[in-house]
């Protein structure tokens, strides 16, 4: 696997290993940091890259960066010309995870916001291991954090404290994967990534107030399953109703998607990953590599 060599650093290209900001910097010591994880696909053909919806990750991460009151944030153009940069100066031969990460650099008071920094980095990240197999899930005890608390829908690094506990949770007792519940007890998100399941023949997902991420791949999972005539749903979701769905799966830059085949030891549908969630990723796997001629503007050449 390629190793990356080189990250951008508020602007200039530096050895990754390089990079630094201060250990009491508001980034590290309270986690004042917004991020977006993107993915560059290659072309099984071509060898080309493109970033998958860059421009929506990017719009996601100024709508973060408001709602944190950074001071001075860098704009989306600059931020977009080194996603692309970043990949180029690394030359990947296979695809590449990319973080875009924003914090606050100096040390101050807790409510400091300012000055900015940024980073763009490209790493080599495999697909899950579960990939084909599925996950074995678990409804945590954690629950989901509410957004008139730590706001969900912000993509900030200290959000993912509460999804690290449920995670390591999770895996302490014998699971791939923790689900978390709301304080409402309706079924919100996985640890880190949105969750689908299958209801009926019908593709159900918690809606935007059930405190989740305001996932840009759930969002294209919801498009293509519409193309290819299946009915979606946006609504909440009972715990019970992952224990007697025929289908569910986990999707998310990270995780691509992935299908959940037991919850709490109950398998889901046959225990096997469904006929639905293997058509759709399919589908996700055509659109975000370029192998379809559907939604060229969703990906990003690097040129």
């Amino acid at each position: 696997m390629w190793q990356a060599h080189t990250i951008i650093h508020n602007g200039v290209a530096m050895p990754f290993a390089d990079a630094r900001i201060h250990p009491l910097a508001l980034g590290v010591a309270f986690g004042v940091a917004v991020f977006e994880g993107l993915r560059a696909y290659r072309h099984p053909e071509t060898g080309a890259f493109t970033v998958f919806r860059l421009d929506e990750h990017l719009a996601r991460l100024q709508q973060g960066m408001k709602v944190m009151r950074f001071d001075n944030p860098p704009s989306t153009e600059t931020l977009r010309a080194a996603v692309l940069e970043v990949i180029r100066l690394n030359a990947p031969d296979e695809d590449a995870y990319l973080r875009v990460q924003v914090q606050i650099e100096a040390m101050g008071m807790m409510a400091t916001t300012g000055p900015v920094g940024w980073i763009a980095a490209a790493l080599p990240r495999e697909r899950s291991k579960k990939f084909a197999s599925g996950l074995a899930a678990t409804v945590s005890s954690w629950t989901r954090i509410a957004d008139n608390a730590m706001p969900p829908r912000v993509k900030a690094s200290a959000n993912y404290h509460a999804s690290r506990l449920a995670t390591l949770q999770a895996k302490a007792d014998g699971y791939d994967s923790a689900l978390l519940l709301t304080a409402r007890g309706k079924v919100s998100e996985a640890a880190a990534a949105c969750l689908f399941l299958v209801r009926d023949g019908v593709l159900v997902t918690p809606g935007r107030t059930s405190d989740i991420l305001e996932s840009v791949t759930r969002d294209t999972v919801m498009i293509l399953a519409r193309e290819l005539g299946i009915p979606v749903e946006e609504r909440e979701v009972d715990r019970t109703e992952l224990y007697v769905a025929e289908e569910v799966f986990l999707c998310g830059t990270g995780q691509e998607l992935v299908a959940v085949t037991s919850v709490d030891r109950l398998p889901v549908g046959d225990g096997k990953p469904g006929a639905l969630t293997q058509r759709l990723q399919a589908a996700y796997e055509a659109v975000v590599r370029g192998t379809t001629d559907a939604h060229p503007e969703w990906r990003a050449a690097v040129s």
